[in-house]
């Protein structure tokens, strides 16, 4: 039986874009109420998902609106997923909300809860007609989101056109498979088995539609052009969030409806990832504009996690059970963890634009001293994103590694140890560049006038922050109770309970293989780091005198501020070797090539949307 909180979930998400839509008049209290009602439903929804993991079986029923609903495993990750950053982003807009005060702030607020109503419903749907109308609805409420900063014409317009692109191979897709079943419901779709060329071919479709929504490479190009330019709220719902709803597509049609069944698929979707994994990073790396840097981020972790993805379905094409259990299990749990910290960090940058009004890197500097509790929330978001232990980040990537190492001792590809170095100098990277983002934005000395007269954020900011930083520390230190429950949807799909955490230990379902232990690591590192200290308190001796005093010693030239590091000049030599690949940029990005269709007119977007709701009509009415 369905439970009541899922219903008061969407109920509660109405109510709070009804009261933007119907309250415009008096901006003060719209505002709260769009807040308030998007706590609420999260908090309401994230409640929900909890219970279903803790009762560990599907649960079906009936909404209005969304006709059949469905809640297995895969659908309650989500929930949980869309639900934790819910509730951070809506604890931020109490207070984030005022830098867009007379600039469309009501409507932001009431498209937020609608955009959070939209990627509920779409998790929750078991239909065809209810799955896409909600896709369908978080394209239009994120273009309207993107498009309320009024320089945003041009990325509103880039988003619109790709993501109706990816809408209309979806729905083809869709209609192939509800033709063949007869129904638009999942469970008819289900089980229906498509012969192997259509199989192929809808496959193919769904990755493509899909992947426009995910953004992997070369399908990222709405990505660093249409997130940096949204409210950073609305970022964060969109990088953390939204993205992992193109995943959650291809899950659904490649495994649930397709079963996996042939294996170029699996190696398909891991190439895909290692590659996006790679070029996201280095594209990253060359960003000044640090929501731009976060955006390339976003591509490098849905690489990841297709590497994770792909290996699941090559175990399941294989009847590998244990490659299913630990590629699936990576997967979903990275997908879990990179919402919330990318949410993090855009909110975090965020509240460093609410003081600075400014996305340069070299415009920031010492805000660590000025802005103590956003700096320290950065920190372990940074530190997370770069899958440092025993943070979260490190967990997930650790069984995509076991799950690459499993697929490498079979023998049978070049494809998991290749893997397996691009993972590593993935990681490599992103330690590189978030050294790189962390020092010159909130180390050293302030590099503008701005950034010199930084305060800490209001409260709620602060709060909405804290929150995914302590979901960071909890997600790894508590990965031995956790990973379990996110295992158990590649468990139902090869019908076995496999051990993936003893205690607190993790293993990769054999403890001969290799274990984990985040609990120990961070007691460990807490040591190496207290240890020093007692030592240096119980023995130092007078207090030294300042060392140096005035101006930095620049090798005796008279020293001049543009000496000072730049975000630039951190990756200045690895640009330099990578600079053909840089030349080939926009060759990678099919955004490149759309950007004149998009330019040539307004309307093009909404073209596309009129094909799409035909296409979308004839599905229904075919069927």
């Amino acid at each position: 039986m369905l439970s009541p909180l899922v219903m008061a979930t969407l109920l509660l998400l109405l109510l709070g874009a009804a009261a933007g839509l119907l309250l415009q008049k008096l901006p003060a209290l719209a505002n709260r109420l769009n807040s308030g009602f998007a706590l609420l439903g999260s908090l309401a929804g994230l409640v929900a998902a909890i219970q279903i993991f803790a009762q560990g079986a599907p649960v079906d029923g009936q909404l209005w609106l969304l006709g059949s609903v469905h809640l297995d495993m895969l659908a309650a990750l989500m929930l949980l997923v869309i639900s934790t950053v819910g509730v951070a982003v809506a604890l931020y807009s109490f207070a984030y909300i005022r830098e867009y005060q007379g600039k469309g702030d009501v409507a932001i607020g009431a498209l937020m809860n609608l955009f959070l109503f939209a990627m509920v419903g779409m998790v929750l749907a078991d239909n065809a007609l209810g799955f896409l109308l909600c896709y369908e609805l978080v394209t239009l409420t994120t273009y309207w989101l993107v498009k309320t900063n009024p320089e945003a014409a041009k990325q509103s317009r880039l988003y619109l056109v790709m993501n109706h692109i990816g809408m209309a191979l979806v729905l083809i897709a869709f209609w192939l498979l509800c033709r063949e079943s007869g129904s638009l419901e999942f469970a008819a779709l289900r089980e229906h088995h498509l012969a192997g060329g259509l199989a192929s071919l809808v496959f193919l479709l769904s990755f493509c539609g899909f992947g426009l929504r995910a953004g992997f490479v070369p399908l990222h190009g709405w990505l660093p052009v249409a997130e940096p330019v949204a409210p950073s709220h609305i970022s964060a719902l969109m990088s953390g969030v939204m993205v992992k709803l193109g995943l959650f597509g291809i899950l659904r049609v490649s495994i649930d409806f397709l079963g996996a069944s042939q294996l170029w698929w699996g190696y398909v979707v891991l190439i895909f990832g290692a590659c996006s994994a790679v070029l996201g990073v280095l594209f990253a790396l060359a960003e000044h504009d640090l929501k731009r840097l976060l955006a390339y981020h976003t591509v490098e972790n849905i690489g990841i996690i297709l590497m994770g993805m792909g290996i699941g379905m090559i175990g399941i094409a294989n009847q590998q059970p244990a490659l299913v259990v630990l590629g699936l299990l990576g997967a979903l749990y990275h997908l879990l963890n990179h919402a919330i910290f990318k949410s993090l960090l855009f909110m975090g940058t965020g509240s460093v634009m609410f003081r600075l009004h400014t996305r340069d890197m070299d415009k920031m500097g010492g805000l660590a001293k000025l802005m103590p509790w956003t700096a320290l929330a950065f920190l372990i978001g940074a530190m997370a994103i770069s899958a440092l232990p025993p943070l979260n980040g490190f967990v997930s990537e650790w069984f995509i590694y076991q799950s690459l190492l499993s697929m490498t001792k079979l023998g049978t590809s070049v494809v998991a140890p290749l893997a397996v170095v691009m993972l590593a100098v993935t990681g490599a990277m992103a330690v590189m560049c978030f050294v790189k983002v962390y020092g010159i934005c909130f180390c050293g000395a302030p590099r503008s006038e701005h950034a010199s007269h930084a305060r800490e954020v209001p409260g709620t900011m602060v709060a909405g922050t804290l929150l995914l930083a302590a979901v960071c520390l909890v997600l790894g230190l508590g990965a031995p109770w956790i990973a379990p429950h996110i295992a158990s949807y590649g468990q139902a799909l090869v019908a076995s309970q496999m051990s993936v955490a003893t205690g607190a230990t993790l293993l990769p379902l054999d403890s001969s293989q290799a274990i984990l232990s985040p609990p120990v690591i961070a007691i460990t590192l807490l040591g190496l780091f207290l240890i020093p200290l007692l030592v240096l308190a119980i023995f130092k001796g007078p207090k030294l005198g300042r060392r140096h005093a005035g101006t930095p010693w620049a090798c005796g030239y008279a020293y001049e501020e543009r000496m000072s590091l730049t975000s630039g000049g951190v990756t200045h030599t690895l640009r330099q070797l990578c600079a053909p690949l840089y030349r080939k940029q926009p060759q990678l990005d099919l955004a490149s090539a759309l950007h004149g269709v998009s330019d040539t007119s307004g309307t093009t977007g909404w073209l596309l949307h009129g094909i799409v709701l035909a296409l979308f009509i004839l599905m229904a009415v075919g069927v």
